[in-house]
């Protein structure tokens, strides 16, 4: 038995888990079921990332300790694991004193060997992607988000990256499948080749994080503490013997990863790993994103999406197969609610679904509740050999398929057999044989039902991975003792019980639902979530501080670089206040910014002339509806440069809900332009 030790991201702790967290956390269990199934000892490990600039201020925000925030965010994404059946074998959490061990661990290491020293950093610095970006301008845009940057001067310990980088591009070359999909290795191979340079590993700046050995002063660099959560939740940097057992055995492994962090597992990570001397990773799996109405699905675009909505309404497994069968991994992936009960409908229902419930009902009615016998194989019809073939065509394609992460493939290959046996019951018309009486038309009648069983069961076990409890249902209802998560290799036709009694109250593996009305509910649902998602975090005494709800959001994008709220803010004086020049304005015109999915650009009159000001609300407002509205202007602030169009003012708006989402000031439409607010 071969082992196979599989990881997802460790979630970054900046708000609760939604649709796209659990798309990686789904895949990740359904291909550890599925080599279970392959007879490999597979076990996988998820966890959340909790240290860093952006928890410190989103904790300061909130009015608590980042130990608070973090566990009140930490447990949101266990219990959601848990409520979706998850079944993780590992969960590591970068607050952990074990830990915190292994990162120690490896800075010692990387240090003895002469990959570290310490020097002086000046330049820009993402907080929300916990980013270095050392040839930006002050006050750029991050490259990866969008959001403008903030200028760092400290010391930090620095990591001899560019030292690798020849080793790194040898790594990519001998092995081509180190980076999965090859679009993806073709960047990295490509950001390497142009050039690394030194990283910096350390921040001063910061109190939240991973102490530097023997000099604490420093923290260090949360992509630095995260990566290593790898090798900390599967042993390494314990004194047990058996958890320094169970780190031989398991690593190396694979690394699940979202396309936007596959830089840092790819680059830094293997960069790190060799300069300790520790096993590189087996590969890098990366997936799309989630778009919701064409952006990726973020907590910052304010287009969240709950897995928790659609479990309530229309079950994990129905999610499970949406996000496998309409998405094809590696690519992004566009989701909807009308695509995802529609899909539920045609495939899950009206397919699936209503072939087990029709085949049931009928060894129910014609053979009293038991499978019944089959004709002897040597007056099997071409219709019977190719329900056979089939189904040996399914087992193929889909163990190639998913084996190489194409699930939507493999899961074709098994609908072809299920669209093939509901045609192989309509052409061979059950309902009419049993009417008649003679010998030979029961005899093709049990043959039939009998096909059809079997095709159900056969598709179960293949299913099994994809859909553990609707297949586990049906095997109930088969009357099969077990699960059908049986081992693949040994599925053959013909292992069908006969005689076997069914269940005596069969249920509906999925109920067709009414379109409109169930993506009604799915939409209030997801709503009342939001609504409970914008309440801060407020731990209650004693152990039930753990599951208090998220933090505040912090500031719109359209308020530049404005305090995210009143709490923890200190207060000013009049004198403060009155620096501020704020008038009323009109938007005369409005556009989106090319190549920024949050930015609009504007020209505002504001009475003495008319201005441009960039502003982050694209999210909440499209261009066509601003035009001719009043605003609120900041209007004696510095000019700033954001995607090479230069600002001058700020648009005040509110940040609403957890998402941040932006809501403009406004004042009556008769107010004069140019107005000062006072």
């Amino acid at each position: 038995m071969s082992r196979f030790y599989l990881t997802t991201p460790l979630y970054y702790v900046n708000a609760r888990p939604h649709l796209g967290h659990a798309y990686s956390t789904l895949v990740a269990d359904t291909v550890i079921r599925f080599r279970r199934q392959l007879g490999d000892d597979a076990v996988f490990l998820t966890g959340t990332d909790e240290h860093g600039q952006k928890i410190q201020r989103a904790a300061e925000a909130a009015g608590i300790s980042p130990r608070e925030y973090a566990d009140a965010i930490s447990a949101e994404f266990r219990a959601a694991w848990d409520r979706l059946g998850l079944n993780y074998s590992y969960f590591i959490r970068t607050t952990e004193p074990r830990h915190e061990a292994a990162v120690a661990e490896i800075f010692r290491r990387l240090q003895a060997g002469g990959h570290i020293y310490k020097g002086q950093y000046s330049g820009q610095y993402c907080v929300h992607d916990e980013l270095f970006l050392n040839e930006a301008a002050p006050g750029a845009p991050c490259p990866e988000c969008g959001r403008p940057t903030e200028t760092v001067t400290e010391e930090n310990y620095f990591f001899r990256l560019s030292a690798f980088q020849e080793r790194l591009l040898k790594l990519y070359r001998d092995q081509p499948d180190f980076i999965r999909p090859e679009s993806r290795r073709n960047e990295v191979t490509s950001f390497v080749a142009g050039g690394l340079r030194d990283l910096s590993i350390s921040r001063t700046a910061i109190h939240w994080g991973v102490p530097v050995p023997g000099d604490e002063r420093h923290v260090l660099y949360v992509w630095f503490d995260a990566l290593i959560g790898y090798l900390s939740g599967i042993g390494f940097g314990s004194a047990q013997p058996g958890d320094q057992e169970r780190f031989q055995q398991l690593w190396p492994g694979w690394h699940l990863v979202g396309k936007e962090i596959v830089r840092f597992h790819s680059v830094y990570w293997p960069a790190f790993l060799m300069a300790a001397e520790l096993p590189l990773p087996r590969g890098i799996i990366a997936h799309g994103w989630l778009l919701f109405e064409e952006e990726k699905m973020s907590k910052s675009r304010g287009n969240v999406v709950s897995a928790e909505s659609a479990r309530q309404v229309l079950g994990t497994d129905a999610l499970r197969y949406f996000l496998l069968r309409e998405v094809s991994f590696g690519q992004d992936g566009a989701f909807s609610y009308d695509a995802l009960v529609g899909r539920y409908n045609s495939d899950l229902a009206n397919d699936w679904g209503n072939l087990a419930s029709r085949t049931l009902s009928m060894v129910g009615r014609y053979f009293k509740g038991r499978i019944p016998y089959p004709s002897a194989a040597a007056t099997w019809t071409g219709a019977d050999q190719e329900i056979m073939r089939l189904a040996r065509a399914a087992k193929e394609t889909f163990i190639q398929s998913v084996a190489d992460y194409q699930f939507s493939r493999g899961l074709e290959a098994v609908w072809q057999l299920i669209a093939g046996v509901n045609r192989y019951l309509v052409e061979s018309e059950p309902w009419a044989l049993a009417e008649k009486s003679d010998d030979l038309s029961r005899s093709r009648l049990a043959t039939v039902l009998h096909f059809a069983a079997e095709s159900l069961r056969y598709a179960a076990v293949l299913l099994a991975s994809i859909l553990p409890e609707s297949t586990q249902r049906l095997w109930r209802q088969l009357g099969l003792p077990g699960g059908p998560d049986l081992p693949l290799e040994g599925l053959t036709w013909g292992q069908m019980p006969v005689d076997q009694p069914i269940a005596a109250n069969l249920q509906p593996l999925f109920p067709r639902l009414e379109k409109a009305a169930t993506v009604e509910l799915l939409r209030q649902k997801d709503a009342a979530e939001a609504a409970q998602n914008a309440k801060s975090i407020r731990p209650e005494p004693g152990p039930a501080a753990a599951a208090a709800a998220p933090a505040a959001p912090a500031a719109s994008p359209a308020a530049g670089d404005a305090a995210a709220g009143s709490e923890g803010v200190a207060r000013i004086g009049i004198e403060d206040f009155a620096k501020v020049d704020m008038r009323v304005g009109e938007v005369k015109t409005a556009e989106k910014v090319q190549g920024a999915d949050r930015l609009l650009r504007l020209t505002i009159d504001i009475g003495s002339e008319v201005r441009q000001v960039i502003a982050g609300i694209a999210a909440a407002y499209a261009p066509d509806t601003l035009v001719g509205r009043k605003v609120v202007v900041v209007a004696n602030l510095q000019p700033r440069k954001l995607r090479g169009l230069e600002s001058n003012g700020m648009v005040v708006a509110a940040a609403v809900g957890d998402h941040g989402t932006p809501v403009l000031v406004s004042v009556p439409a008769d107010t004069p332009n140019g107005a000062r607010l006072r």
